[in-house]
């Protein structure tokens, strides 16, 4: 039986790359001294790939895997693959969605409120000593 290998575009948190390893033979693409060559030499056993969103998956390198199966992007973005080739090469596609999306506004509110309050001029004012000097001209409400 042929062993199931999983390409690595890039390096990934050290956790995930464990739980990989344990499963499936990781090939990590990035290391290659010769990306052509290393391609050519595994390109039978690769049935998946693993990127981001900043590296997603070129069209060359999709070409350069006959036995591809299945694309992970750890990340939200999916821009940098060809989702229609990949579709019409039966090519499944996942990602992370929404994995940041409380994140992001939690942190949007909270810088909204930051400059709406003048928090980070006031802090600099606290923190210089200026506050012995004089007041200091409070931010809008919300």
């Amino acid at each position: 039986m042929e062993s199931i290998a999983v390409l690595m575009t890039k390096p990934i948190y050290s956790y995930l790359q464990a739980e990989l390893e344990k499963r499936f033979k990781v090939l990590k693409l990035w290391e290659a001294q010769d990306g052509s060559r290393f391609l050519e030499d595994h390109n039978q056993i690769i049935r998946a790939v693993v990127s981001d969103g900043g590296t997603g998956l070129s069209p060359e390198l999709m070409a350069a895997l006959p036995k591809l199966e299945i694309v992970s992007s750890f990340s939200v973005g999916m821009d940098k693959i060809d989702l229609g080739k990949c579709k019409e090469k039966g090519i499944r596609v996942s990602n992370t969605p929404d994995v940041l999306t409380d994140d992001v506004a939690d942190l949007a509110i909270g810088l909204t409120l930051a400059v709406l309050r003048k928090l980070p001029a006031s802090d600099r004012y606290v923190r210089s000593g200026m506050w012995k000097k004089g007041e200091f001209k409070l931010g809008t409400k919300v």
